[in-house]
């Protein structure tokens, strides 16, 4: 079984963010993130206030960390990875190229994420001169930076600056100017507490702050300062140095802030405010997570914030070059962060550790309000603050993620034609249901509607130099109307236009004249509103028509083209030969005129014939045919369009793009010499015929497609894309610039003109998020109505119960120390607002309870809009662990729920108390759920599933058989055989998988003569199972938390034994291993390079083959589809294997040792590397091409032709 690898969408988490000039653009910072093993450019945009996509590349390796550093008097910034590739890599952001380049490579260690091999931490000196790359435990590794003769980076030999028996949890640089870079390490030394077993000596040891020091002149790292710390620290914080401030290290601990400094310079201690009325548990301490900077010429501060999410904004006050104070004041709330950037032109981005990503604009620093500032030297009191709405911060864009992505299911579940993708997302009261569509996010930025029905509709500039368009010219079936663009869209009369005829075709043409084409004649207007105009023959009219900026080609009624073009003087001059075609002409095109040319080499002429040809205009062959092409229904559009290379030398590629009367797009690719049509390659886009139209995007041009359902084609990353609109069907459509929106879109619907803009280009999805309010936990499909059903869960938190039974004693406490009246009317008026004071948990958190309380609910939503039909909250305590549809044998037109639970659970050490399992009964049409009864488990449930009419529960390692009962769920029978602990339950005829926490899956046999379960065959390797998605009757795909996917399947041979044994003995043999006596044979196996919570087999897209669909933790998404022959397998390896030798990956990382991360791969081939050719430069894309004996873009239509036969 060979299967084709192929991501639809990268993980959406973003674990690591850092900003800079990458680009050497003056006075321009963009952001660079690592999003697992995505390295991704981010620009965010002064004049729209929008993030930007620059550039996406998979470095097939798992990034740990990155840093942005300039060599001193450098104009742009490189950036440093540290991944598991057991190498440190610089790269640099090539603008003219948009792509990353590697300047060095230095491996210094083995690969993977391993302790003691650097990589998870990366400091770099303030000036650029050195950078610090450090492992979590023992080895630090230095790098001098520097210049050769040429001005390029050199990088050094790796100096040491191990210890032994050191964990490290944080490394920085100080700012120390031009004096020898030095590195502050927070480090713990665990020799005493390894050798001694008592634990006392682990109780007594403390953390220290150590400074390394790199002496440039010896060549040398010493260890220069340790200290030992009071309180343990997880954050390094540098202060800056020089002449923009005093220098040293900020260390955030438990509860305390502390500012330290080499010399004379004293300690200087803040303790980290409270909220005030929090229900939070009063044991749990607070911790600093993430950390920014923001630094001027003349002053500098911090934005700290804690795990709660809230920003204090910290300051210190220096006097004689020493640090007297630490003052800090609530600054705003927003989503807890993995990385902060504040960036010159003041955003703050902030990369959370769960959900969307969030860019504010900051509106003011927080100086001037009346916010309480907290004191150093107010000593250790505890200080309090209240938390309130965006005060200082205004949001202005997101980035959307799915990360914790903790289930999916994917479907037609709203019944809509077209399968939607339904994820459980985020953490806590952040928590969200968000519904996929595979569509792009359309903006609408206006909609008016017209008198009447309009038939079609234009943009065009006045003057050649204009930025942005003049007019809107709409059609109607018997007149033009004109509009002006500016501040507001208003009619205008003097344009020049004839209003009293529909419009066939407008535009500018020449520098500065107007061309309208109307079905008696064309209009010619000059820029000093002179009028020239040439008329049809008698009793004929223009049909269609086409025009650049220099040339007009119009079609006459019976099948006759006449040509125009522009001299030098401004006049349209037709050519004195007219081409007289077999049939009727349906459609034309002309490209624009390629820079430095004076006009087109080529007309595309379509006919009712079923013909396309390519006409050309050279003035030797004018009007000659040079090829055409036939086929199979009548073309209704047709455009061509000319995209320029990478860099911008030579002749472009000019695309010829026919849409068709029976929803087909043909896309084709025409030679610049001889106008050949070649590479030809098809997509069914809807049910109507297709209309093409030029638009704009991203400074290219674009084609938009308008059929059943709009799609966009753009040229984006390197590669041509057509995705879908998530919006109405339009009917035409032209490009639209003006101030505030400098490339939209100007469409029809209907009667109504749409201004619209299509900003999120390279996102497959576009999402409807729906808020929740626990962690969601897992989900089940109704199987006959439209709706959702799902559970959510979370650890140490409150239900609303015990919240308000919190508020009240919280209340009575405030009343009961009030001592005479006036006190007690304060102190009512107090514990009336405490009991009132519910913050929206949302935005700020949900209080932290103590170890071991829990909190769940059930929800019934419908699919469609999201809106809830049914809640119920369980008990404190109770947590809902898994869900299933069932319909008993004793109720077969009934669904009820069941709904698995663990009562009383301790984490940490593990403690599994007791369970129970909700009955619910669905109502017939599905819309309300109501409870039927409980039924207590001896441990905690972790997986049910409905089997011919009864249900099978799993708890700790037993699986057990329950029926339907009056007051209860009755027990069968049962199997207590499992190694660990059972997580799921699946089952394909009468077969029944069971997947086991960490010993892979069993295959179970219900014996219903003797109603026994009876493990019959099970799985050699140890896999901690996550997921499990049936193929066949004897084959299962199976996902587990290292990600690794492996498809297992029985022998045939044991298949056979099984069914002809009527004795049942080859069960009850003696098993291999402890297991059981037949084994499972592994088929394929591969590494997706981070944790699959769901495997499921569907079709993505209407009509399409069945394929294997995963979703990650960290939010991709992405599939496993068979090939069609073994010529195309050959292929694809041989391509696989030529780009992994030409294309290496871009952090160091062997492709195929990453693949095989945990288990060699085995007969999968990777898409995404392969899909990488269209990375590479033209000399190798040859040199692979010539290896293959195919031209490149052979190779290309076969890399796109496998992607969109299965998804998109």
């Amino acid at each position: 079984m060979h299967l084709y690898h192929l991501s639809l969408q990268g993980q959406t988490v973003i674990n690591q963010a850092i900003h800079g000039n990458f680009s050497g653009t003056p006075k321009s910072q963009e952001i660079c993130v690592g999003r697992g093993s995505t390295l991704q450019l981010l620009y965010c945009d002064p004049s729209t206030r929008k993030i930007k996509i620059l550039c996406t590349h998979d470095v097939f390796g798992i990034i740990r960390s990155l840093l942005a550093f300039r060599l001193t008097g450098g104009n742009k910034d490189y950036i440093a990875v540290g991944s598991e590739s057991g190498r440190i890599v610089v790269l640099e952001y090539i603008q003219e190229k948009n792509q990353f380049e590697r300047v060095h490579q230095e491996t210094f260690g083995k690969t993977g994420c391993r302790r003691i091999v650097p990589g998870h931490y990366l400091a770099g000196d303030p000036k650029g001169r050195a950078i610090m790359i450090g492992a979590l435990e023992r080895q630090k590794l230095v790098y001098i930076m520097n210049r050769d003769a040429e001005a390029h980076l050199t990088i050094s030999s790796p100096l040491e600056a191990h210890k032994q028996f050191a964990l490290c949890y944080g490394i920085c640089s100080i700012d120390v100017g031009f004096e020898n870079p030095t590195f502050a390490c927070l480090e713990f030394d665990y020799e005493e507490c390894d050798n001694d077993p008592t634990g006392e000596a682990l109780k007594k040891q403390q953390q220290t702050l150590t400074f390394y020091e790199l002496d440039l002149g010896l060549n040398h790292v010493v260890r220069k300062y340790a200290e030992p710390l009071a309180d343990p620290g997880n954050l390094l914080v540098p202060v800056p140095g020089g002449n923009e401030g005093p220098s040293g290290v900020i260390i955030c601990c438990e509860n305390y802030l502390i500012y330290k400094n080499l010399g004379d310079q004293p300690d200087i201690k803040c303790p980290i405010p409270r909220r005030r009325n929090d229900l939070d548990d009063p044991d749990r301490t607070l911790m600093m997570i993430c950390a920014a900077t923001h630094k001027t010429r003349k002053m500098f501060f911090f934005l700290l914030q804690t795990e709660q999410g809230d920003i204090f904004k910290v300051t210190l006050d220096t006097y004689e070059d020493l640090v007297v104070e630490m003052k800090m004041k609530y600054y705003d709330t927003v989503p807890p962060a993995n990385s902060m950037c504040i960036l010159k032109t003041g955003f703050l981005f902030v990369a959370a550790e769960f959900g969307d990503h969030k860019l504010y604009q900051i509106t003011n620093l927080g100086d001037d309000d009346e916010e309480p500032e907290f004191s150093s030297r107010d000593g250790e009191e505890t200080f309090f603050y209240a938390i309130r709405p965006l005060k200082n911060l205004v949001e202005i864009d997101h980035v959307e993620s799915l990360s914790p992505l903790i289930s999916s299911h994917i479907g037609d579940v709203a019944r809509e034609d077209a399968p939607q993708i339904y994820a459980l997302c985020g953490r806590n009261s952040r928590s969200h249901l968000k519904i996929l569509r595979n569509g792009l996010e359309i903006t609408e930025m206006a909609v008016s509607e017209l008198p009447g029905n309009p038939n079609a509709v234009w943009t065009v500039k006045r003057n050649i130099d204009d930025q942005h368009d003049t007019y809107i010219v709409v059609s109607f079936l018997n007149a033009t109307l004109v509009l002006s663009i500016g501040e507001t869209v208003e009619e205008v009369s003097d344009s020049g236009f004839l209003a009293t005829s529909p419009t066939l075709g407008c535009g500018l043409i020449g520098d500065d004249a107007l061309l309208q084409i109307f079905p008696e004649g064309i209009r010619h207007i000059r820029s000093d509103r002179r009028v020239n105009e040439w008329k049809t023959p008698a009793r004929r009219q223009i049909v269609k028509c086409a025009m650049n900026r220099r040339q007009v080609a119009i079609a006459l009624t019976g099948g006759e083209i006449v040509y125009f073009e522009l001299d030098l003087t401004g006049t349209l001059n037709e050519f004195t030969e007219r081409k007289l075609m077999n049939a009727d002409v349906t459609s034309m095109s002309l490209s624009d005129v390629p820079e430095g040319e004076l006009k087109s080499r080529f007309l595309a002429v379509g006919t009712s014939d079923c013909i396309v040809r390519i006409i050309s205009l050279d003035p030797q062959d004018t009007l000659t045919p040079l090829s055409s092409q036939n086929l199979p229904t009548v073309p209704e559009s047709i455009l061509l369009l000319e995209t320029n290379t990478e860099d911008g030398k030579g002749l472009g590629t000019i695309h010829l793009n026919i849409g068709l009367q029976n929803g087909c797009i043909f896309r084709n690719t025409v030679d610049n010499v001889t106008g050949a049509i070649m590479d030809t390659r098809t997509r069914y886009l809807g049910t109507r015929p297709v209309k093409l139209y030029r638009v704009r995007t991203q400074g290219k041009d674009a084609v938009m497609c308008c059929s059943s359902r709009s799609w966009l084609l753009y040229h984006f990353q390197k590669r041509f894309h057509l995705t879908p609109f998530s919006y109405i069907p339009l009917d035409y459509a032209s490009s639209f610039s003006s101030y505030r929106c400098p490339e939209g879109i100007v469409a029809i619907a209907e009667n109504t003109l749409r201004i619209l803009v299509a900003e999120k280009l390279g996102v497959s999805f576009n999402q409807q998020s729906i808020p929740l309010k626990y962690t969601p936990r897992s989900m089940v499909v109704h199987p006959n109505a439209p709706v959702i059903m799902l559970i959510e869960t979370d650890h140490a938190t409150y239900t609303e119960a015990t919240k308000t039974v919190k508020r009240n004693e919280m209340a009575d406490d405030i009343e009961r120390l009030a001592g005479d009246s006036e006190e007690l009317e304060l102190a009512r008026e107090i514990s009336s607002a405490l009991r009132n004071n519910k913050p929206d948990e949302s935005i700020y958190g949900s209080p932290k309870a103590a170890p071991g309380m829990w909190a769940s609910c059930v929800r019934l939503m419908s699919a469609r809009n999201g809106e809830e039909l049914t809640f119920f909250e369980l008990p404190q305590d109770e947590a809902a662990k898994c869900i299933a549809f069932v319909q008993f044998q004793a109720h077969p037109d009934t669904v009820m729920a069941l709904v698995g639970c663990g009562v009383g659970q301790k984490l940490s050490p593990a403690q599994d108390t007791a369970g129970c399992i909700y009955t619910f009964v669905l109502s017939p049409a599905g819309d309300r759920f109501d409870l039927l009864h409980r039924t207590e488990t001896p441990k905690a449930v972790n997986a049910i599933h409905d089997f011919r009419g009864r249900a099978l529960i799993g708890f700790g390692n037993h699986l057990r058989l329950y029926d339907f009962g009056k007051k209860k769920l009755l027990s069968k029978c049962e199997n207590k055989n499992f190694p660990v602990q059972i997580v799921s339950i699946t089952s394909t005829g009468q077969r029944i998988i069971v997947s086991d926490v960490q010993e892979s899956i069993h295959f179970v046999r219900y014996r219903k003569m003797e109603n026994q379960l009876v493990i019959f065959c099970d799985d050699t390797t140890p896999r901690y199972v996550t997921s499990v998605c049936v193929l066949d009757y004897s084959t299962v795909a199976v996902a587990d938390k290292f990600g690794s996917v492996a498809i297992v399947r029985l022998p045939e041979k044991i298949n056979e034994d099984i069914q002809e044994d009527p004795s049942g003995k080859s069960m009850f043999d003696r098993g291999w291993l402890n297991g059981a006596s037949q084994k499972l044979d592994m088929e394929s196996v591969f590494y997706v390079g981070d944790m699959v919570v769901n495997l499921q087999k569907t079709s993505l897209v209407p009509g399409a083959t069945e394929c294997l669909v995963y979703t990650t933790l960290g939010g991709a998404i992405g599939i496993f589809v068979p090939f069609l022959s073994k010529d195309e397998m050959d292929f694809f390896q041989n391509l696989e294997m030529h780009v992994r030798s030409e294309y290496p990956p871009l952090c160091g990382r062997d492709h195929l040792s990453f693949r095989s991360y945990y288990h060699p791969c085995k007969q999968v081939i990777d898409g995404d590397i392969c899909e990488q050719f269209s990375l590479m430069n033209v000399q190798k894309q040859k040199a692979v091409s010539d290896e293959l004996n195919k031209t490149v873009s052979e190779i290309s239509k076969k890399l796109e032709d496998i992607r969109t036969r299965f998804a998109f």
